[in-house]
């Protein structure tokens, strides 16, 4: 990657890593339907700016749409709503972890949806030695202490089930249809703030509690970490490649982690480090991105 690339790729990083933190502060002062109403409102408003800037245009097709629909529900409304309501019950820095599951778990979901993914030794590997370091982080042997219950924190695995079962999904039934990143992105963002809007109304209220905190929480999630993040994401997918830009949630733990202990004073245990670097090591080993290094050949000498 450039050296711009190479500041974006951490930037990422940061942004999708303090999300957790800024999720913990803003369920403070709002509920979770409320934090994913305004959440996925300012992302839109980013992104549909940044689409009539650059000339780009909302799909006009129905079926389209419908797909769209689905990829808001299982990528912003689900998750977003598992995530708010997990960490009322589980510390920033735990969220971040079990969201590193992600990928292994889009892994799975590809082999099993997908006919163009084989289920290989290494994958079948990579996923069990993943669901162990899942494990390890949770500790569901362990008492209910300070990292929180254990219904938060599988309510944050499901928030990465769904991630996982959106990329599925997109690759299925998006993925041919020419549909533009940041048209895609566009759009689900608006079909998630008009879903979540529908059913918030059915949803616990509470007068929302605007403390500085709070609000700059919430205008953070939604125009960096829904809106201006997507943007770097795609930037790097132009110009480093899908397979490089991805490789970014092997850093995003590792920001949450460090975020959510140096500004809300979070827990660090032995098994949140312990289980990270094991769901890390399975993902590494299962997209095979642990390699043997090749030796250089030697200087060939040509003559004219």
């Amino acid at each position: 990657m450039s050296r711009t690339n190479l500041m974006l790729f951490f930037l990422l990083a940061a942004i999708w890593g303090s999300s957790y933190t800024f999720i913990k502060v803003a369920v403070g002062g709002l509920t979770p339907a409320q934090l994913v109403l305004i959440r996925v409102i300012l992302g839109a408003v980013v992104l549909y700016s940044v689409l009539r800037f650059t000339g780009g245009r909302l799909p006009r097709v129905p079926a389209v749409w419908g797909h769209i629909g689905v990829t808001a529900v299982l990528g912003m409304v689900a998750p977003f709503l598992l995530l708010a309501w997990g960490e009322q019950r589980t510390t920033a820095a735990m969220a971040g972890v079990l969201i590193a599951a992600t990928p292994l778990l889009t892994l799975a979901a590809s082999t099993v949806a997908l006919n163009t993914e084989r289920a290989t030794w290494r994958k079948i590997a990579g996923f069990v030695l993943g669901f162990v370091g899942v494990v390890i982080v949770i500790k569901p042997w362990a008492e209910e202490g300070e990292l929180g219950s254990l219904p938060g924190q599988l309510a944050v695995l499901g928030a990465a089930a769904c991630y996982a079962a959106q990329t599925v999904y997109v690759r299925k039934m998006l993925s041919q249809k020419g549909i533009p990143p940041l048209v895609s992105s566009t759009t689900q963002v608006i079909a998630a703030s008009v879903l979540q809007a529908a059913i918030t109304p059915f949803f616990a209220w509470q007068t929302p509690d605007l403390r500085v905190s709070v609000v700059v929480s919430i205008v953070l999630l939604g125009v960096v970490g829904t809106g201006l993040a997507y943007l770097i994401y795609f930037r790097l997918i132009t110009d480093a490649g899908a397979a490089t830009a991805s490789s970014v949630n092997y850093l995003v733990p590792i920001t949450a982690v460090a975020i959510g202990v140096a500004l809300l004073g979070d827990p660090l245990s032995w098994n949140m480090i312990v289980g990270t670097l094991v769901v890390l090591a399975a993902l590494a080993f299962a997209e095979n991105r642990i390699a043997k290094p090749v030796a250089p050949e030697p200087a060939k000498v040509t003559t004219k």
